[in-house]
Formats: structure tokens, C-alpha cells, sequence
């Protein structure tokens, strides 16, 4: 069974920096596209960043310059950089990943972290 699990969230005052941090675990045979979302009270769900298996990156406009995603291959790892922080980046963070397992049968599937809040203060 393969899981997400986030961490990095908290509160912030705006201004500040945090890094949330997402490991993958279990029977993974390889990793695709990995990508950190947010879901602020009242709104849909809108993708952050994402970044490929070969570190490719995009960004929504609302966090270029101040957000950054990067992975860790060995750790099945991502992470979000997060400087310059805004009130209006308050929002449940969600990780996810398009894994491929290490099953007899393999499968490809997307997954979703637990979520942890970012909140940031005026």
C-alpha cells in the first residue's frame, strides 16, 4: 500500500518562509510527476506546483518567484519552498503523486497526502 505523508505546515506571519515536505512509502517501483495542491475555505482545489520525474517545473502565477518545488529521487521525496508568504496563501496543502507500483501486476495510480494547513497571518 503506497502513502503519502506530508509535513512543514503552520503558522506564519506574512512575510515568512515555510517548507513542506511529502515522502512517499511503500511499494513503489517508480515515481512520476509530483505535485502540491491547496484547498482554501470556500474554494475548489488549485494545483501549486508540480514537477516531473526529470525535474521539470511548473508553477501556478499566483506563487512564481516565491514558491519552489523540488524532489529528492532516493527519499521519494517533494518539497515546497515557500518564502514571501501571503494571507491568501492560507489553504489545506495536499501532496500528490502519480506513482507506478512495485506489485507483482504493476498499476499506475495517483495518490493524495492527509493535507496540512498553512496559515498566514496579516
Amino acid at each position: 500500500q503506497v502513502r503519502l505523508v506530508e509535513s512543514g505546515g503552520g503558522l506564519v506571519q506574512a512575510g515568512g518562509s515555510l517548507r513542506l515536505s511529502c515522502a512517499a512509502s511503500g511499494s513503489i517501483f517508480r515515481i512520476n510527476a509530483m505535485g502540491w495542491y491547496r484547498q482554501a475555505p470556500g474554494k475548489q482545489r488549485e494545483l501549486v506546483a508540480a514537477i516531473t520525474s526529470g525535474s521539470s517545473t511548473n508553477y501556478a502565477d499566483s506563487v512564481k518567484g516565491r514558491f519552489t518545488i523540488s524532489r529528492d529521487n532516493v527519499r521519494n521525496t517533494v518539497y515546497l519552498q515557500m518564502t514571501s508568504l501571503k494571507p491568501e496563501d492560507t489553504a489545506v496543502y495536499y501532496c500528490n503523486a502519480d506513482i507506478i507500483s512495485g506489485t507483482v501486476v504493476p498499476y499506475d495510480e495517483h495518490y493524495w497526502g492527509q493535507g496540512t494547513q498553512v496559515t498566514v497571518s496579516s
